[in-house]
């Protein structure tokens, strides 16, 4: 029987070794150490013992399904930025929605996240569509020809500027936002349009019609549950079309012409009417001290009438006198030349006051020249006088 069958009656190698049945193996256990550091690193056996060989692929699987695993785990970390808020889906459907900062979630396929901007305020273009390259607009007739209430057509161009409030809401009530926002401008600009006249919206209507456009279609998106928030409507251009612009601008240059003019006519009167108000309070208040100086005077000429009667009563002759010397002397202040009669005699004096006492627009005398002449013209009008005074006399009876 070979040495290596079972049921032999000797126990020995074929060395001649007694091998003892419990003895520990050190060469066959270094083997299997090796063997599983091998298939830890390599994935496979390479020993010869196969159970050793299994066990150690088993371990090194074991160790590459935990580092998978681990890696998996890691995916589900995530950054949210200042400005963003994070829509959690769990298979599809809304489980949370995160702030900014670092957070974690089930990784892939699991969960995942939708990150949405709510601080930035987009744009969206009714009636026409900017190139940013060529920095030129393209016109969309469809979107920008509207009817007015009188039955006018009204080419007008408007810029609606949203920011997102609800972050769930606006990823899950409106399959496309922008289409969904232009429609509903659309609508919200034609339905104020429609109610509003074509001088109204081109003049000074076109504030009004922007401000009412906002409200109608912020409330058609909040009826939606778009999430969106309507920040402004800008009206770009409002204008009739272009095959009757040329006389829609004549009108509009009469109509401020007649404006202008109005403003003109406004700012006269408010110059006139008070500079008339003015003179007329003047005017009243000079007739009124006229009235009160009239009364005044009147009412002291009849007390010094009073006054003359009484003393005309104590002494009438010397009364006389004194009225004649005040009358005199009132009148002869105000005449310029003087006929002086001597009493038995034939001469009458003639004394021109205006030349004797020169005035202020006096002609200068130079040496005794014009005094001479003008004594001489004096003594010769005197002459006169007295001759025509002489043969009056004679011819009396």
């Amino acid at each position: 029987m070979a040495w290596n069958q079972p049921g032999g009656t000797g126990d020995k190698d074929p060395w001649g070794k007694r091998k003892a049945s419990n003895q520990i193996d050190l060469d066959q256990l270094l083997r299997n150490l090796q063997n599983r550091l091998r298939g830890i690193f390599s994935g496979g056996g390479g020993g010869d013992d196969e159970g050793g060989v299994g066990a150690g692929g088993g371990f090194g699987l074991g160790l590459i399904v935990a580092v998978a695993v681990a890696i998996w785990l890691a995916t589900g970390f995530y950054v949210v930025q200042q400005g963003e808020r994070g829509v959690v889906l769990r298979f599809g459907a809304q489980n949370q929605i995160t702030e900014a900062g670092l957070h974690w979630r089930l990784p892939f396929p699991i969960e995942s996240v939708e990150k949405v901007n709510v601080e930035k305020v987009s744009t969206v273009e009714i009636g026409y569509r900017s190139n940013p390259r060529t920095q030129s607009k393209n016109k969309v007739p469809k979107e920008a020809l509207m009817l007015t209430q009188d039955e006018n057509i009204l080419d007008i161009e408007f810029a609606v500027q949203y920011k997102i409030k609800d972050a769930a809401s606006f990823l899950f009530n409106v399959k496309d936002q922008e289409a969904t926002i232009s429609q509903a401008t659309e609508s919200a600009v034609r339905e104020v349009v429609g109610k509003s006249t074509l001088d109204f919206a081109l003049t000074e209507g076109r504030d009004v019609v922007a401000r009412a456009a906002k409200d109608v279609l912020q409330s058609i998106l909040d009826r939606y549950e778009s999430g969106i928030d309507v920040v402004a409507v800008e009206t770009q251009k409002a204008q009739p079309p272009e095959e009757v612009k040329s006389a829609f601008d004549d009108a509009i240059k009469a109509r401020e012409d007649e404006q202008r003019l109005k403003n003109e006519a406004e700012a006269y009167a408010n110059d006139i009417i008070p500079r008339a108000r003015g003179a007329a309070a003047r005017l009243v208040q000079e007739a009124e001290g006229y009235k009160a100086a009239t009364i005044a005077r009147a009412d002291g000429d009849a007390r010094r009438f009073t006054q003359v009667a009484n003393e005309y009563v104590k002494a009438p002759a010397v009364t006389r006198e004194r009225l004649y010397i005040e009358t005199m002397e009132q009148v002869l202040s105000n005449t310029t030349k003087i006929f002086v009669d001597q009493k038995g005699g034939n001469n009458l004096i003639y004394l021109p006051l205006d030349k004797l006492i020169p005035g202020p627009d006096a002609a200068p005398r130079v040496g005794g020249t014009v005094a001479d002449r003008e004594t001489a013209e004096a003594r010769a009008e005197a002459d006169a006088r007295s001759r025509l005074d002489q043969r009056t006399r004679r011819t009396s009876p």
